[in-house]
């Protein structure tokens, strides 16, 4: 039995992410991958690693990954992401990711697809697809500025590490009082990986551009208060003013650890260089969360939560064998929470580490094929969904939502 409650399926229907994935008239999937097995191996590790620092942080990781859906009231939709602004489209030679969750997004639809009287830009972008290769998709939409990945991209064999550590600077002593971050980070990934720091005692600073907050703030009020509810201060700063880039520069450089999801070449434009501020403060750690990396034109490429997973094959497969989205936005908490242990290693080491955490290759890590479970039935019982292996039987549950600062 013991092998049997250690099914992918098992406890993917017991987490919430099942009611996330597949069709919504049809019976639900799962992932192949023991993704949820993954998630708690990092989060024990990270509850190993916050308890050196002072407050052990223990998180629910069914929680962690569909909480927001919760609170959202998000269900599965097949090829479309359960939050609605992302699909996968079938082009000649596979499959590819769009992400329109902008207007920009949407008014950029013509400038990638040649079609330039249609007045649905999924219809458009299906149309120009079925006759495209999927790179070529991808691609197109990536010089535009719409985030966009060819499913499986990203993908690496069993066992790599999804965080990239960059030694600069050097080690310095990061043992004694709580440390100081600073989050310039928006949306989910960044800011759940200060999330968990504040958890665990460090004393969080939220930065926003007086001109362009975090986009977070228009979306749901009970998500943003339980994701910020460890900030100890909230900082306005005006990013194109000489005196408020001075002013930036002053924050970061007093940081321990600094977090932001920024292309490099935008930080250098506000004149923060993450390898020579970290030269010059010993100790200090920087994280770096992009979609697919800081190097070269890896950097310049955009990416969301659904697009991210689906560039990491992080997906699941319908009864005719075809991909659907694999719960909601799902490279975002993973990427939060890898970050976050990160960063607890690297101050337990003494930091001078620069952290590269792409959310593709997040995605990639935990999506990595381990051996063949045996096979999962999904039947209807009860008035719902219900997972059967071999003796063992899980109902398919909705997610929970977190209550920590929800009103």
């Amino acid at each position: 039995m013991a092998a049997e409650a250690d099914h992918p399926a098992l406890a993917w229907a017991e987490s919430g992410g099942m009611w996330l994935t597949g069709w919504p008239d049809d019976a639900p999937v799962a992932p192949d991958a023991p993704v949820l097995a993954r998630v708690g191996a990092t989060a024990r590790d990270l509850a190993e690693l916050t308890a050196e620092l002072g407050t052990r942080v223990v998180v629910d990781p069914a929680v962690l990954l569909f909480g927001r859906a919760a609170l959202l009231g998000l269900g599965r939709k097949g090829r479309t992401s359960p939050g609605g602004s992302c699909r996968l489209l079938r082009a000649v030679d596979g499959w590819v990711a769009v992400t329109l969750a902008r207007d920009d997004d949407i008014d950029a639809v013509p400038a990638i697809t040649w079609i330039r009287d249609s007045d649905d830009p999924w219809r458009a972008l299906e149309t120009f697809a079925d006759t495209t290769t999927a790179t070529s998709v991808a691609e197109r939409a990536q010089l535009v500025g719409v985030p966009a990945a060819v499913l499986g991209a990203s993908a690496v064999s069993e066992g790599g590490d999804p965080v990239r550590e960059l030694p600069i600077g050097s080690p310095g002593d990061t043992r004694g009082a709580a440390p100081v971050v600073v989050d310039l980070s928006s949306l989910w990934a960044g800011p759940l990986c200060s999330h968990l720091l504040g958890q665990a005692g460090a004393h969080v600073i939220k930065v926003e551009s007086a001109h362009r907050p975090d986009g977070a703030r228009g979306g749901n009020q009970n998500f943003w208060t339980w994701l910020h509810a460890h900030d100890r201060e909230a900082l306005v700063v005006d990013f194109r003013s000489d005196a408020g880039r001075a002013e930036l520069r002053t924050i970061v450089e007093r940081a321990d650890v600094v977090i932001e999801g920024s292309r490099p070449r935008a930080l250098r434009q506000l004149g923060l260089v993450a390898e020579e501020i970290m030269s010059a403060t010993p100790g200090k750690v920087w994280v770096s969360i992009t979609g697919y990396g800081r190097d070269d034109t890896a950097a310049e490429r955009v990416a969301f939560g659904d697009d991210a997973a689906v560039a990491g094959g992080l997906v699941a497969w319908d009864a005719s064998g075809a991909p659907v989205f694999c719960g909601d936005a799902i490279a975002d908490p993973l990427t939060g929470l890898c970050a976050a242990a990160g960063v607890a290693r690297a101050l337990a080491r003494g930091g001078g580490v620069l952290l590269d955490v792409a959310m593709a290759d997040v995605s990639a890590y935990f999506a990595a094929p381990s051996g063949s479970p045996s096979a999962a039935d999904v039947a209807r019982a009860d008035g719902g969904w219900e997972v059967r292996v071999d003796r063992a039987r899980q109902p398919v549950l909705q997610p929970r939502a977190p209550t920590v600062g929800v009103t």
